[in-house]
């Protein structure tokens, strides 16, 4: 199949691309309910706990940018299909895992792989929907990860209790593999860009850069994670000093992975990027601390706590496809600004939840958290994506991703952080559970004010129309 991209609307092609969109995302949420069962089969403290949910995403993050520019030298879709077989592959052997270190190994493979599949989605979907079609192409891609992220908590919690918390990690590889056969099959070859032969491969990839990029990612990550200590505060100061020197790079490379001046002068971009690491550092706790919450101080079993933190995802599916139509239509801003408010709102209800709050309150935070988010998602990425040339679409596609990571990392880094100085290698018992609610507090806290400097940044960007 060679059609091109952009004509008739390619429905079987856009179903290939969000069966992994929603595989993923799956299979990420579901760990989080197992989380208690992991902690008990292989005896580690709450330190090497939340580092479970926190590996993919320093996998994720550390090739986002050259994974982009491989696949704009070689093409998007292959290097979708190495992502998608990475993917499966590091899935499937956790079958034999009886360590902790080994487990969290093959996470990291799961965040390499799922940077190849996440850098190259969004702009294959932009690119197969052309601007007329482009927020609602999106809003469907955005729906599919929230379909993921809702139906995660309740396989996760079933399957854990069902089959233990193995079974959690093979969830999705049936899907995955069936989703590299419909790639392979209905999505057409994507033409590839930046094929200047008077540059060297290593110029065109911009190795250097690549390395530094990643050395950057790296110390901050770990740098972050491991404060207080001192030695990891002077990795955290290495990774600040490294970004000023990938910036410096880009800005004289030949062929940079990322047009710094052409970015900074692009102001709905950068806006949409900046509420985007917000927005998703707001965000992406809420599964891991509300697993623990339901869990251990509300006493619900897996299966049940993750059918209460099902609505918060299942509501940002019914929203987003909607909201990324009316930005199609209507200024994306005001819409994205809109689920910022929402989503602050959200963060309000839950801060004031205790010992034995009613559920219905919960259940209140989460609602508002889904329809926040739903309305923010769509529209931010249509005017990100609507605001650079179709040439670098790939480019842009791994700026939104790594924003999505880097905000999801941060958040989740500064949870490692808190963990670690309330709890330090302690196995969670009844008695901690007090000081585990004042963490839930402070989480709630800090995703409310993620939240608020999203929200500006997002009513700053500028119009587009």
């Amino acid at each position: 199949m060679q059609q091109a991209e952009g004509q008739q609307p390619p429905w079987l092609a856009l179903f290939s691309i969000c069966l992994a969109a929603f595989l993923v995302p799956m299979a990420m949420a579901a760990v989080n309910l197992a989380l208690p069962s992991i902690a008990e089969d292989l005896h580690i403290d709450a330190v090497y706990l939340s580092w479970v949910p926190s590996a993919p995403l320093w996998g994720s993050v550390v090739l986002m940018l050259p994974v982009a520019r491989l696949a704009d030298l070689y093409g998007r879709r292959r290097i979708h299909l190495y992502g998608l077989a990475l993917y499966a592959l590091a899935s499937a052997v956790v079958a034999w895992v009886d360590q902790i270190e080994w487990l969290l190994f093959y996470r990291v493979l799961q965040g390499l792989a799922s940077s190849f599949i996440f850098a190259t989605s969004m702009a294959m979907v932009a690119s197969l929907a052309g601007s007329a079609r482009r927020g609602m192409f999106l809003g469907i891609v955005s729906t599919s990860v929230y379909l993921g992220l809702a139906l995660g908590p309740v396989a996760g919690g079933w399957l854990t209790e069902l089959l233990g918390w193995r079974s959690v990690f093979w969830l999705p590889v049936p899907g995955i593999i069936l989703a590299l056969v419909l790639v392979l099959r209905f999505v057409p070859t994507t033409p590839r860009t930046g094929k200047d032969q008077t540059l060297s491969f290593t110029q065109r990839l911009d190795v250097s850069g690549s390395l530094i990029f990643m050395l950057c990612t790296s110390c901050l990550f770990f740098g972050i994670s491991g404060l207080p200590d001192l030695r990891f505060a002077g990795l955290l100061v290495a990774g600040v000093l490294l970004c000023g020197v990938f910036v410096r790079h880009q800005r004289h490379a030949k062929a940079p992975l990322v047009r710094i001046d052409a970015m900074r002068q692009n102001r709905i971009f950068t806006r949409s990027i900046l509420a985007s690491i917000c927005m998703y550092g707001a965000s992406f706790p809420v599964l891991f601390i509300l697993s623990l919450y339901l869990q251990y101080i509300q006493g619900l079993s897996p299966g049940e706590a993750g059918s209460i933190i099902l609505i918060q995802a299942l509501l940002m599916a019914c929203v987003a496809p909607v909201a990324g139509r009316l930005s199609d239509r209507y200024e994306a801003r005001v819409i994205a600004t809109a689920g910022c408010g929402m989503f602050v709102l959200g963060f309000i209800v839950l801060f004031f939840a205790g010992m034995d709050t009613p559920l219905w309150q919960i259940q209140l935070g989460l609602c508002l958290l889904g329809i926040g988010f739903g309305l923010f998602s769509s529209p931010n990425n249509n005017a990100a994506m609507g605001s650079v040339d179709p040439a670098r679409l790939g480019i842009a596609s791994a700026l939104l991703n790594l924003a999505r990571t880097a905000g999801n990392m941060f958040s989740t880094t500064v949870m490692v952080v808190i963990f670690n100085h309330y709890f330090g290698e302690q196995v969670l018992q009844p008695d901690d559970y007090p000081q585990l609610l004042v963490v839930v507090k402070i989480a709630v806290f800090l995703g409310g004010a993620y939240a608020l400097a999203g929200g500006y940044f997002s009513l700053t960007r500028g119009r587009m129309r």
